[in-house]
């Protein structure tokens, strides 16, 4: 599988997932129905990070309902609030990058 294929099936999973999240919200409020049960805990997470999965949720309009109405919940407020240092960091730096592309077989430091 060459880069291209890699990334083209990175970009459509994600979409794949958003269609079956947004068609089994049709007429739903939750994952399990009326409750908030730990599958809304679980998915949210995933569905975050929308836009570097290269997604819009404007194209899925059952699962940005939900999304947001799990968004504006007390819970998912003060879970979110404290994470603001460690998530407006960048996912990899140069310095990650040596450490895990800088190293050869023969044991070097840095390539």
């Amino acid at each position: 599988m060459n880069l291209t294929c890699a990334i083209d099936r990175h970009v459509k999973e994600p979409d794949r997932l958003y269609g079956v999240l947004d068609r089994s919200r049709a007429g739903c409020d939750f994952i399990a129905g009326d409750a908030y049960p730990i599958g809304d805990m679980a998915s949210y997470p995933w569905v975050v990070p929308w836009r570097r999965q290269q997604q819009d949720l404007e194209g899925f309009r059952n699962l940005k309902r939900w999304f947001l109405s799990v968004a504006a919940g007390p819970a998912t407020e003060r879970a979110y609030s404290g994470g603001g240092p460690c998530s407006n960091r960048p996912t990899v730096t140069e310095e990650s990058k040596k450490v895990l592309f800088g190293r050869t077989g023969a044991g070097s430091k840095e390539a």
